[in-house]
């Protein structure tokens, strides 16, 4: 992606390091806006719809927002704003999250209180696409900040950690919940891996499990903006909207781990021998 920035905002070896630096926040900034096209559409339906939509109309809005995703997503594939190999890794993506909310909503994890037609069982097939948001973006978010990374694990072990962590949000119903154990492996996979992203001209680097624990917190954020647009709500939100306890971001961490891995099958080898040079 190339952003067109006045002349007095341009990336220099003339300019100190503090400009330099601040440039490249802009750009940081602008990109992400960008790779957050997705779901700030997702989110903007969301709360259109719960503050204009007719209560007796035709259409339900669930089956609105199922259309709108629908539509958005086509407009990416139509104007290359995603690959068509992208798409499919998101697609999937989208399948497991919808196993996984027929699952939660039988159980009684949260309720989707409207009633509409495009659904199975207790779930508008809407929700998939609050799933492929996040796979969208960070299918979109890997491609255009140019992410490199050293020491990273083996793709047996991310598959086989994705898996478990998959299982354990069907599985702590009804014997312990192992989420502790996922952490912990997570940790010991991922300690000295460290994501390099350019903004710009030039390669930054954070630890990988800073990366997510950022991006895990802008999603408790959305799903709190969901939440809010009434279109899931948890047990202790019957009586009245309020924030989602902090502690879901720990399953957004999980659960965004897989979408993560799921795009790694979709980009050529991860990790470099030689790490970018950074400032």
């Amino acid at each position: 992606m190339n952003l067109t920035l006045p002349q007095f905002l341009i990336h220099s070896p003339d300019k100190s390091k503090l400009h330099n630096w601040g440039i490249d926040f802009l750009h940081f900034g602008f990109k992400q806006a960008y790779a957050c096209l997705f779901g700030g559409a997702l989110l903007f339906g969301i709360l259109l719809s719960k503050f204009f939509w007719p209560e007796d109309f035709i259409l339900g809005r669930y089956d609105f927002l199922f259309i709108y995703a629908f539509l958005i997503q086509g407009l990416f594939l139509a104007f290359k704003l995603e690959t068509w190999e992208e798409a499919s890794v998101i697609f999937v993506f989208h399948i497991v999250g919808t196993i996984m909310e027929v699952y939660k909503t039988y159980i009684g994890s949260w309720i989707y209180p409207e009633e509409n037609l495009i659904r199975l069982g207790g779930v508008p097939l809407f929700s998939g696409f609050m799933y492929s948001a996040v796979g969208s973006y960070i299918a979109r978010v890997w491609r255009i900040f140019d992410f490199k990374f050293t020491n990273y694990p083996k793709k047996s072990l991310t598959a086989l950690l994705c898996l478990l962590i998959y299982l354990n949000f069907f599985s702590h119903h009804f014997i312990w919940d192992f989420r502790i154990l996922l952490f912990a492996a997570t940790l010991i996979l991922f300690l000295k891996t460290r994501i390099y992203f350019r903004p710009n001209g030039t390669h930054y680097w954070m630890p990988l499990l800073l990366g997510w624990g950022l991006v895990s917190f802008f999603i408790w954020i959305a799903e709190n903006v969901g939440t809010f647009g009434t279109i899931w709500i948890y047990p202790n939100q019957k009586d009245g909207w309020h924030l989602v306890p902090i502690a879901k971001m720990g399953s957004w961490y999980l659960l965004m781990i897989i979408s993560f891995v799921l795009v790694t099958f979709i980009h050529k080898e991860k990790s470099d021998k030689n790490a970018p040079k950074t400032p």
